[in-house]
This record gives structure tokens, sequence and C-alpha cells, in this order.
């Protein structure tokens, strides 16, 4: 990250969106312009990735962060406002699964802030649920910094953690290629991760600007097979979301509910 991007990543850290005062007996919001009103830009996925590294590094703020950092920012560098005036720092909240709670992947909170900006649900769903999916199917870290690697240098071990949440991410990793969940390979990990987040978002938002996005991966065996019981409208309608089910509730002992008869 040049000095140039860190004195900017600063100044725009502190950088306040106007808000309006509403009459005592008024609403207490009100929309200024209408809803997803920001035009979305082309990135060169490429270019983003370092970015989104140093990001995570950049002050401690992390993956979320550096993610964001990585698309609005990027655009902001590019284009300047509106893109550059955005609170930056807000986004540091996804560290580590949200302050630390381990539940989404801040990477993927980044992407999906990111795209909020621009999409409403209709639209932005698709390619969040794209991103997810490839999320919980791939072996990570791909992203490799090279010399410019600020926690651990050469490779590092990749693993499928299969899931969103960052719990389980980090933990299934962990525990496949015997690393402390706190060391500074973990966190090397994470921050590559965190590169490979973005280039991922940014190759989906560009194929949604430019009219190709078509989504493949909507669905996995599990949460179909165990979505045709328990989904809306089913035998037993128990189910909330679309994250893969057997990470938490198939495999290993630990986590199985040995009081249902669930295969």
């Amino acid at each position: 990250m040049t000095c140039n991007r860190r004195t900017f990543l600063g100044a725009m850290g502190g950088a306040m969106i106007g808000s309006v005062l509403a009459p005592t007996g008024a609403l207490a919001f009100q929309q200024e312009s209408k809803p997803f009103s920001w035009t979305p830009h082309t990135l060169d996925p490429k270019a983003c990735a370092p970015v989104a590294y140093d990001g995570y590094w950049y002050n401690g703020y992390g993956c979320c962060y550096g993610v964001f950092y990585g698309i609005v920012g990027m655009l902001g560098e590019k284009y300047g406002a509106p893109y550059s005036q955005f609170p930056f720092t807000m986004m540091e909240m996804g560290k580590s699964g949200i302050s630390d709670w381990g539940t989404i992947c801040g990477a993927l909170l980044g992407a999906a802030s990111a795209y909020a900006l621009f999409w409403g649900r209709k639209e932005r769903d698709p390619m969040v649920t794209e991103l997810y999916r490839w999320y919980e199917t791939t072996a990570f870290p791909l992203f490799d910094p090279g010399g410019a690697a600020q926690g651990v240098k050469g490779a590092v071990p990749p693993h499928a953690g299969g899931s969103v949440l960052c719990h389980v991410s980090v933990s299934s990793w962990a525990h496949a290629t015997g690393n402390d969940a706190n060391s500074k390979m973990r966190q090397e990990r994470c921050s590559r991760i965190t590169a490979d987040v973005c280039v991922k978002a940014v190759e989906i938002m560009n194929a949604k600007i430019g009219g190709t996005f078509a989504p493949v991966l909507a669905a996995t065996k599990a949460t179909e097979y165990c979505g045709s019981c328990h989904d809306k409208g089913k035998e037993s309608p128990i189910v909330k979301g679309r994250m893969d089910c057997t990470p938490c509730h198939g495999g290993s002992v630990h986590v199985q509910d040995k009081s249902k008869n669930h295969p």
C-alpha cells in the first residue's frame, strides 16, 4: 500500500455522510435520494486484490474493511465522490466475524455491503448467493502477495471450510492444517482470503454491470435434501437460511443431534 493510499484511507475513514434533521413529531428518517442511487463501475480484479490484502492489515482493521475498501475505496480513488466520501472505518466492525464473534466471514460482509450501495435486494441476492456458494466450496487461500506478505511469507496451506461462518471456516482450516487459529499463519490466511473474496466479488460485479451475470451456484445437494422436508411449505418448515447444512448437522459426532433421527 502506498503512502498516498494510506493517507487517503486515514482521511476518508473520518469522513461523514450528511444527515437530515427531522422536525419534532415528524418521521425520524427520510431518504434524501432514491434508494441504491450510486452508479457502479467496473474494476480490475487483479488491481483490487493487493488493495484488499493491504486493507486487512491496515491498522488491524481486518477482512470486512479490506474487501469493502478494495471495491468502494478503489472506486473512490478512481472516480472521487460520492464513493470517496464513505466513512470506511465503520467496516472495521466486521473483523473476525463481526467484532470477534465468528459469525459471517467479514470478507463476505464487506462484499455484500458494497453490492448494497448499488443494487436492491432482488438484483443483489443472486450476486450474494453466487459469492457465498463459491466461498463455501473453494479451497483458500488462492492469492499470493509474494514478497509483500505482511504476516507470513511463502505458501499458506489451503482448505475448503464448507461454511460462510468465520468460526467454522477458521476452525476447520486450523484443524485440517494443524495451525493455531490465533497464529500469524491464520492471519496471513485470512488476509489472503480477503484478496480472494474481493477478486471474486469484483468479477461478479463486473458481470452484473456488463449484463452477463448468470448465477450457477444456487444450491448444494445438502440444502436441497434438507430443504425437501424443512423449507417453507414443507412437512417441517423450521429452516431459515441458505447455508450448507453439513458443517454443523452432519459428519462429526461432536455436532450431530443424536436426539433426532437425521441422516
